[in-house]
């Protein structure tokens, strides 16, 4: 365990976009970190400013195969998460959900700590029900190509929550509705990257369907705000519990938004609507107003402003 009563924490996936982003948390509120990511979607790039830091430590591990570390808490964050990503290699995409959540399970009731998992909206498929509130079970293609996220995130919940029961482990079960913010990979292909990476490289824009379909948008500092709160919580609450902005935008005005802040002259071109795609995706925030006193601060326009210069910085590089 951490000495010195500095409390230190394992984050799985932590050089991701999610995941720096939590690892920067924790090491400005004093804690020790000890990242680990196998680096699948992660960049060394997104902790590199980290690396020479007293209270930070970089593991290269796949969480698929068990770890034996002393910690204090796990936040375990480590799974590709857009389309692309997880489709490439859907058999590790489901092996990374399900034995990873075992093994840090496995690790947190070994040593009797409390232990976060990062979830999503994805649990809730194309919703019959909206917004969604984290009640709804949810309406998910489990032999579709989405299912290796949609059905791996499900059973890890049901693996929490059945450690929970069974062992009486402390944990603490996060819904992920999207985020954007500095750090997004530009090749993932989802939407916020995909349009800013568009419209910067003066390529046309490219909506998949009418455009009709929407989504909410969460900035990654509130998002991680977010995720620090329910962590702090009594170990009564348990989640899930959904973090992310109900304002809910089409993917046409969203497009609308990207171009006026890139100044870019790109047009828009359609594309068929990929299979299982959600038609509409935004998140019932009551539960985490009420139990963490939080909701998302930075409107989509600042949000997009941060994020588009990250990549304008990127792509010049």
């Amino acid at each position: 365990m951490a000495k010195s009563g500095v409390r230190r924490a394992l984050v799985t996936g932590g050089a991701g976009f999610l995941g720096s982003h939590l690892c920067d948390r924790l090491i400005a509120d004093g804690q020790e970190v000890l990242c680990v990511d196998n680096f699948f979607t992660g960049s060394r790039a997104n902790i590199a400013h980290l690396l020479g830091h007293p209270r930070f430590e970089l593991m290269r591990h796949d969480i698929s195969f068990p770890l034996y570390v002393e910690v204090d808490e796990i936040w375990n964050l480590a799974c590709p998460a857009s389309p692309i990503h997880y489709q490439h290699d859907p058999v590790q995409t489901t092996k990374v959900s399900v034995l990873g959540a075992i093994n840090m399970l496995g690790l947190a009731k070994r040593l009797r700590v409390p232990i976060l998992q990062a979830s999503t909206s994805e649990v809730y498929g194309d919703p019959l029900v909206h917004p969604q509130p984290e009640s709804y079970w949810g309406h998910v293609n489990p032999i579709g190509p989405r299912a290796c996220y949609d059905e791996g995130k499900r059973c890890a919940e049901t693996l929490f929550f059945d450690y929970h029961r069974q062992h009486s482990l402390s944990i603490k079960v996060m819904r992920i509705f999207n985020t954007n913010g500095p750090r997004m990979h530009p090749d993932d292909g989802r939407v916020v990257s995909n349009f800013v990476v568009q419209a910067l490289n003066g390529r046309p824009i490219t909506i998949y369907g009418d455009g009709t379909q929407t989504r909410s948008f969460c900035y990654v500092d509130d998002l991680i705000e977010g995720m620090v709160r329910l962590m702090r919580t009594p170990s009564e609450v348990t989640g899930p519990i959904n973090i992310g902005n109900p304002g809910e935008f089409t993917m046409l005005q969203l497009a609308e938004a990207v171009l006026e802040l890139t100044g870019s002259r790109s047009g828009i071109t359609h594309l068929p609507l990929p299979k299982d795609d959600p038609r509409q995706r935004q998140p019932d925030i009551t539960l985490a107003k009420e139990l963490l006193g939080w909701e998302p601060r930075v409107p989509l326009r600042t949000g997009l402003e941060r994020t588009i210069a990250y990549f304008r910085e990127t792509l010049a590089g």
